[in-house]
């Protein structure tokens, strides 16, 4: 699955890391459902830096379609809250 964090380039992801990705999407979501803004803001920044390392980045010049499209680190708990889907950011 290729990924995109909003802000920087694409990763491809492997199924095989779906499971800890969605673990942390769970979290995410209990912390949006709450309030909880300081919680969300590490949450955040563990999903997006497990995205990172466990992805293999594209080319700068690829021009692949995102399947999957994260928000940056600095996205705002109510911007987030209005990419969820029934998921989470992370399908299944």
């Amino acid at each position: 699955m290729i990924a995109r964090i909003m802000g920087e380039g694409q990763v491809k992801l492997d199924e095989s890391h779906f499971t800890e990705l969605n673990k942390l999407d769970d979290e995410l979501l209990a912390e949006i459902e709450s309030g909880d803004d300081e919680s969300f803001r590490r949450t955040l920044g563990a999903l997006l830096d497990a995205v990172r390392r466990l992805g293999t980045p594209l080319p700068d010049d690829a021009l692949e379609p995102s399947e999957l499209i994260l928000p940056s680190a600095d996205a705002s708990l109510e911007e987030v809250r209005e990419m969820l889907s029934e998921d989470g950011l992370i399908p299944g």
